[in-house]
């Protein structure tokens, strides 16, 4: 178990937190945290905080429902700042924004930006909650289920098409749209990327002894 009384907390008796998005990668927000609230994030596996306007605890989701379950803590070389890795149960900024960091300053046009699965999710999501004049997305929301599914089938197709002529690069732009209905499919259906996941995680253990099992009955 960290001792935590190696942490440096500041002369107000604050460590600043710094709180990403386990799924993504994002930054969510800059907070701090005491003793006390980080003693309760702990404790509750929820971030707390200690609010320095308000001057008291702070538990994010308490009043909204936006929990932030905690992930991993893990302090830096100098042991005065933390990183919060969460899984999030709604946006983490007062404003409804995903993230507080949200003002862009800066951008190198030379570099390309990086790109997300949860990203992509969430501006497919928005072409189904918004629809957007001319957005193929859109068409595919508006058309329906049998629409996506003609699609997802084309598109399986045509992986198979490209991967039996050993063409890399073809099969890559298959892959790419393939995922993509695949995605629309999934947003159609109320399924999440997480849900995939946990699905993924469960066939480990699955697999691997009915592996064991064919190889006994084999031998």
């Amino acid at each position: 178990m960290f001792d935590i009384e190696k942490l440096k907390f500041d002369e107000k008796g604050l460590i600043p937190a710094i709180v990403v998005d386990d799924e993504t990668g994002d930054v969510l927000t800059l907070a701090y945290m005491n003793k006390e609230s980080l003693a309760i994030s702990l404790e509750k596996k929820l971030t707390c905080f200690w609010s320095r306007s308000r001057q008291e605890l702070w538990l994010k989701g308490e009043t909204s429902g936006n929990y932030q379950h905690i992930v991993s803590i893990t302090a830096d070389c100098d042991m005065d700042a933390l990183t919060v890795r969460v899984k999030k149960d709604g946006p983490a900024c007062h404003t409804g924004e995903n993230s507080c960091f949200f003002n862009k300053v800066m951008e190198n046009d030379e570099i390309a930006p990086s790109f997300s699965v949860q990203g992509l999710v969430e501006m497919l999501e928005g072409r189904k909650t918004n629809p957007k004049e001319g957005s193929y997305t859109t068409y595919l929301f508006e058309k329906g289920i049998d629409k996506i599914l003609k699609k997802v089938g084309e598109e399986c197709t045509e992986v198979i098409i490209a991967g039996k002529a050993d063409d890399k690069a073809e099969t890559i732009y298959e892959i790419s749209d393939l995922m993509y209905h695949v995605l629309v499919l999934m947003i159609e259906m109320g399924i999440s990327v997480d849900d995939i996941m946990k699905e993924l995680a469960s066939r480990h253990v699955i697999d691997h002894k009915v592996k064991q099992e064919k190889m006994t009955a084999s031998s």
